[in-house]
């Protein structure tokens, strides 16, 4: 796609947007629908490149599905009848897809390749491999086995006792869907909570599944059909959330937002930075919490984000640094040296980003140091094909003085299709 051009915004953002399907959940109820016995509705799915990638992987796998806007119904006999498929499976950009799909493909009695895009094949899978290959998997690949293209002669896995070295969702995920699939118990020690959007569906599909504080067992398990409805995700909703906290006279609302309580880092931030929050008409639909969000800009301070918190916002970080630009004082974020194993360097990104539209912003080993308030002059900046990093090029033209040129915006499909038309909606004209 060629550059895309954004001028700054004359007034506030304002009015309501309904957030596409969490990306988080859609991943994981296309995985447990499929593997599960019978026919499975998932309801609000977000039709993203990433979501994509692993719905076909399992229809390579003999898997029915059955795509109607944002439903998908599922139809499937079951993971013991899935086809070996006749071709390697393709990725794409999708880390979820690709650490979580070897996790079930290492159960299964079947040789599959996978391979990515450019991207993908640069990023680490060697912290799924290891506990798979404890658990018996065979999974050769480039580099002694730690990226993409990768084989996998999948089937007989035995339990393990495992403790996460990383604070990492998907290698979690990972263990626990090739534990439903293995003999005896897999334990999974996680010091540091992450999203539990997997226990939560695998308790929904009747997984056996218990957690007592840090550990998760899980245990051999046929799996029923169950209907899934997908929350709107809060990683999306972050970047107009920011949008409204940075932009003077904003309120804006957004609706039916997932508000698992591992992924609400970014509303505790906000908050601390001084936007005001609310959340209303909270309800519990398919063991997720979730509610509407209304967000309006407040006189912003700089914060120290780091610790425990960092995973529940590890995604909304670079547009996180956008905010802390406008704040009053420095903000100094650490603990997130996993930010420089996403679809890109994304420290490097935002530094690089945010400096070439003026903003005061240091790159550390493992965060970034940002000094406000900065006045975002705008011109050309760098997507690094990443998602993430365009939106939040794209929120910052709302409070720059002059036109900001993103040279690439393609991959905003990936997580948010309807992104610069949402966006479109909320500026006052």
């Amino acid at each position: 796609m060629k550059d895309m051009k954004l001028k700054p915004a004359k007034g506030p953002v304002h009015g309501e947007l309904d957030i596409p399907g969490d990306k988080s959940v859609s991943h994981r109820g296309v995985i447990l629908g499929s593997l599960a016995e019978g026919t499975t509705k998932v309801t609000n799915f977000l039709t993203g490149e990433d979501c994509m990638r692993t719905v076909n992987a399992f229809k390579l796998m003999g898997v029915e599905i059955k795509e109607n806007g944002t439903e998908l119904t599922i139809t499937s006999k079951g993971y013991k009848h899935f086809n070996e498929p006749v071709e390697p499976i393709y990725f794409g950009n999708s880390g979820t897809t690709a650490r979580l799909m070897l996790g079930v493909l290492a159960g299964l009695p079947l040789f599959t390749m996978a391979y990515g895009d450019a991207s993908l094949t640069r990023r680490p899978m060697d912290r799924v491999i290891k506990p798979l290959s404890e658990m018996g998997a065979s999974i050769t690949g480039r580099k002694n086995n730690t990226y993409l293209p990768l084989s996998v002669s999948g089937g007989s896995l035995k339990g393990i006792n495992y403790t996460l070295p990383v604070k990492s969702a998907q290698v979690k995920s990972a263990i626990l869907l090739a534990g439903i699939l293995a003999e005896g118990e897999t334990e999974v020690i996680e010091p540091t909570p992450t999203r539990n959007h997997s226990e939560n569906m695998l308790e929904a599909f009747g997984a056996n599944i218990s957690r007592h504080n840090t550990k998760i067992t899980v245990s051999k398990s046929s799996l029923k059909a169950t209907d899934v409805f997908v929350p709107g995700d809060i990683s999306s909703a972050a970047f107009f959330m920011v949008a409204a906290a940075i932009k003077p006279g904003s309120s804006l609302t957004l609706k039916n937002v997932g508000l698992n309580q591992t992924r609400t880092g970014i509303i505790d931030v906000l908050i601390e930075m001084g936007a005001s929050v609310t959340i209303s008409n909270q309800a519990t639909i398919s063991g997720e919490l979730i509610g509407d969000i209304t967000v309006k800009y407040g006189e912003l301070k700089g914060a120290t984000i780091n610790g425990d918190i960092v995973p529940r916002l590890i995604d909304e970080l670079p547009v996180i640094a956008l905010l802390a630009t406008q704040a009053e004082g420095e903000t100094v974020i650490s603990d997130a040296g996993e930010l420089r194993l996403k679809e890109t360097d994304r420290i490097e990104a935002v530094v690089d980003g945010l400096t070439r539209l003026g903003a005061n912003v240091e790159a550390t080993e493992d965060g970034m140091i940002i000094k406000g308030k900065s006045l975002l002059h705008g011109g050309q900046v760098k997507s690094y094909y990443d998602h993430r990093i365009a939106m939040m090029h794209a929120i910052a033209s709302l409070v720059s003085d002059e036109e900001i040129i993103i040279d690439d915006v393609s991959s905003v499909a990936i997580s948010y299709p309807d992104f610069f038309k949402d966006l479109a909606h909320i500026i006052s004209e």
